[in-house]
């Protein structure tokens, strides 16, 4: 069963009281809060959160019958004799020697089933005992269900006896502080204890013990002293009131008290609520900036875009790109006779091994590794990201932003090694019009070729002396001279022609690259430094969202 099943099967909705979905809630979106901060925050700073979700689960898993109710005061408070005087019988020894009580004592009235609790609660077996017994009938019913703790004395000399008292108080449901005429006032029990109690006002009763001492007008000064000590620790309003473990005015109030807490069943849900505000004002500087929207600005990722493409060696690869369309269309549009001669030299891609076909495995380029500078240019922008996207977040936050764009610098140069040579840049492809203007130039070739031909024939039928082949006119000009000259002449007038034609096309080929090589440089950029920045603003928003809910 979950935590927030337990929470709601333990008490029905009640006016005036903690409400036990809402309470649910709240430990639930602590829960998300820890899971949201805990890869950004420092784990010393969730210790809290973490400790009440844990003991939340761990007390709901216990005897929910059973309140635990701790007797808390300084040596010579009479909290021993009070203890005994609740119980009805000498149970803790009593003594004003220091210290007097070392380990804790419980008292539980209607012992069944509240062994698991005091094992958690960690109350030796002999310090454990039962209250009520057939010879009581039902004079003891009011407190059944109360487990009674006589805690260690807080300002005992034995360090382990005040580390015990401060692990019980974090446990227990209801602290009742038992103070002396003489030491009510005292600075260590308001300043350590009492005063660091605020959210748990709802769990905590003060009494004025020994009144009996007092005179009744001197017991109304001291209480109404207690009271203001107790607005100045933040707890106006808590129950204060005047016991005695003997004669005047004796136990009645702070019994009635008890047999309240115990019958509404709520303590341990009001502690759990306390827990959960401290922890939620323990953690709200956290989160304390509202900052949402998006904080990472195009503009810087543009700047950190261009710092990789630099990097990558996009300027190199478009200007490549567009002296290789050069290459090549002049490969095909160009002289037949002598394409060959630019074919023994590899075209730029080939150099920087960038050649491959699209949708191919990429291979390794040949470009130049990036400078330091370069690299600077990218730590620099990579940087300015991080503040832009961090600022007005409070600590560690920042910290945590830039940390995730650092994250994966050291894969970025393989990334952009890789999004470079498997960029397409549509340079596999030829284009339609140079297979047209490729025919003409051979068409032309052809027709030059055929004159040159038959100027040869004719030349060697004279060498030998052979009747002359008359070659009919074309105008002025012999057919085979006129096939021969228009030939040559056409396929140097269309390479005159289609030459800016090339030109303007290898631009565009050199603009469609850039592009490309951007966009592929723009997604390392998203993947590797963007991606980590906003998954932290993420969890930011998430942890802030979750506290608020927790706060409610």
């Amino acid at each position: 069963m979950s935590l927030v099943d337990k929470i709601k099967q333990v008490i029905p909705r009640q006016g005036g009281s903690v409400d036990a979905d809402q309470l649910a809630d709240r430990v639930e979106s602590l829960r998300r809060f820890v899971q949201a901060a805990e890869d950004h925050v420092p784990d010393a700073r969730l210790v809290t959160a973490r400790t009440v979700i844990d003991r939340a689960g761990e007390r709901l898993a216990l005897s929910r019958a059973h309140t635990v109710v701790a007797l808390a005061g300084a040596t010579g408070s009479g909290k021993s004799s009070l203890f005994n005087a609740l119980c009805r019988f000498q149970l803790s020894r009593v003594g004003v020697r220091r210290p007097t009580t070392g380990v804790a004592h419980a008292c539980v009235w209607g012992a069944q089933g509240a062994g698991p609790l005091l094992d958690w609660l960690g109350v030796p077996p002999n310090r454990r005992f039962t209250r009520e017994s057939a010879l009581d009938g039902e004079d003891e019913a009011g407190l059944r269900g109360l487990v009674l703790l006589d805690l260690p004395d807080f300002d005992s000399i034995e360090a382990r006896h005040r580390l015990e008292v401060d692990r019980l108080l974090r446990l227990v449901d209801l602290v009742v502080w038992v103070l002396d005429p003489q030491k009510y006032a005292d600075r260590v029990v308001h300043q350590q204890y009492l005063s660091q109690f605020q959210r748990h006002r709802d769990v905590t009763v003060v009494v004025l013990n020994q009144a009996d001492r007092l005179t009744r007008t001197d017991s109304e000064r001291l209480v109404a002293d207690l009271r203001r000590l107790l607005e100045a620790d933040g707890l106006g309003g808590v129950p204060a009131f005047p016991t005695s473990a003997k004669g005047q005015p004796g136990l009645d109030t702070l019994r009635a008290t008890l047999e309240r807490t115990v019958a509404q069943r709520q303590a341990f849900l009001q502690r759990l609520a306390g827990d959960v505000s401290g922890a939620v004002g323990e953690l709200d500087p956290l989160v304390a900036a509202d900052v949402r929207g998006e904080r990472i600005q195009p503009a810087a990722i543009d700047r950190l875009a261009e710092s990789l493409a630099t990097a990558a060696g996009v300027p190199v690869v478009v200007a490549a790109t567009e002296r290789t369309y050069r290459h090549r269309a002049t490969g095909v549009l160009g002289w037949p006779v002598v394409r060959w001669v630019r074919r023994l030299r590899p075209d730029p891609l080939r150099r920087l091994h960038l050649d491959q076909p699209a949708g191919s495995t990429p291979a390794a380029s040949s470009l130049p590794e990036s400078s330091a500078a370069q690299k600077a240019a990218v730590a620099l922008a990579s940087r300015e990201v991080a503040e832009q996207a961090s600022a007005g977040l409070p600590e560690p936050w920042p910290a945590a932003v830039t940390a995730a764009s650092r994250a994966r610098l050291d894969d970025v140069p393989d990334a952009l090694d890789v999004a470079v040579a498997s960029a397409d840049l549509g340079m596999d492809r030829k284009p339609f019009w140079w297979r047209l203007v490729g025919a003409l130039q051979w068409l032309g070739a052809a027709t030059a070729l055929v004159g040159l031909l038959w100027l040869t024939v004719r030349a060697v039928f004279a060498f030998l002396g052979l009747p002359d082949l008359a070659a009919p006119h074309a105008g002025r000009l012999p057919v085979p001279t006129a096939l021969l000259v228009g030939g040559l002449l056409f396929g140097v007038l269309l390479s005159v022609v289609v030459r800016p034609v090339v030109g303007m096309a290898a631009r565009r080929a050199r603009a469609r690259a850039d592009r490309r090589l951007r966009a592929a440089i723009a997604q390392v950029a998203d993947v590797h430094i963007v991606a980590p920045m906003r998954a932290v603003l993420r969890s930011y928003d998430d942890a802030r969202d979750a506290l608020r809910a927790a706060a409610r």
